[in-house]
């Protein structure tokens, strides 16, 4: 990474107060004086700050297949089962990226670098996340259109309930991001499809879809950005790989 990121991620100063501490001279990389803050390190070199050695952090990026029925939270007194829970203790010091509701299975992700985390949900990254789903009825063409144009659907804080649209309660709409719907298969009486959205609202996919009269009864992530699932078993977990956790985050913002 380079060398103003390093001290950034190092708890050191913030970013833009380390390009101003590498040019003013008071950084050395193995001894030598180094005055460009784009200059690659790999963090095992002998880095100082006014001649103090600065020690990398550790971080660890895990792929977790969470199941239904786990709450996405570190700590809740209330909850039957946390996804903390399925990790082993070595690893329960991470936090989870963004949040897979209670009744949603598939890809979850663990983190202690608070940038990764924060690049991985910020808005402005514009992060695919891929989803299967089986909700209620047959989808018509018309109400798929609709769905992937984007549709108005209330905006919610998390200490608010969900809002039932049918209520006719006055709330603050704000329209979705478009959306992509492919693979949309019958079965009997219910529809499977594949749904890539770019958002994270509360329950945005069961909201969408309620909202046009279908319930979802199956949801499932699997695919974040480049990542997949895989062959990943139900409840299992894996360490992600150098390539992996900077690939997940090679997108633009919009």
């Amino acid at each position: 990474m380079r060398l103003q990121v390093f001290l950034s991620h190092n708890g050191v100063c913030s970013r833009r107060e380390a390009m101003d501490i590498i040019q003013s001279g008071r950084v050395k990389v193995n001894g030598r004086l180094v005055k460009e803050p784009s200059t690659n390190v790999e963090g095992t070199e002998d880095i100082t700050v006014d001649g103090q050695k600065i020690v990398a952090k550790h971080y660890s990026y895990v792929l977790l297949h969470k199941p239904a029925e786990y709450t996405t939270t570190k700590d809740d007194p209330y909850a039957k089962k946390i996804v903390m829970g399925l990790l082993p203790s070595h690893l329960r010091h991470l936090s989870p990226v963004g949040r897979l509701d209670r009744d949603t299975e598939g890809l979850l992700l663990f983190t202690n670098d608070g940038a990764w985390a924060q690049k991985l949900t910020h808005p402005k990254f514009h992060l695919e996340k891929t989803y299967q789903a089986r909700v209620t009825g047959k989808l018509k063409p018309e109400d798929k259109k609709r769905l992937e144009s984007g549709i108005m659907l209330p905006v919610e804080d998390e200490k608010t309930p969900p809002v039932t649209p049918v209520t006719g309660a006055a709330c603050i709409c704000k329209k979705t991001v478009p959306c992509r719907i492919t693979d949309v298969r019958y079965n009997g009486s219910d529809t499977d499809l594949t749904i890539t959205i770019h958002e994270g609202r509360k329950r945005q996919i069961r909201t969408m879809f309620y909202t046009i009269g279908h319930k979802v009864t199956y949801l499932k992530r699997v695919a974040i950005g480049g990542l997949t699932l895989g062959d990943l078993k139900l409840g299992q977990w894996r360490e992600l790989s150098l390539e992996e956790q900077r690939g997940v985050c090679r997108t633009k913002p919009i």
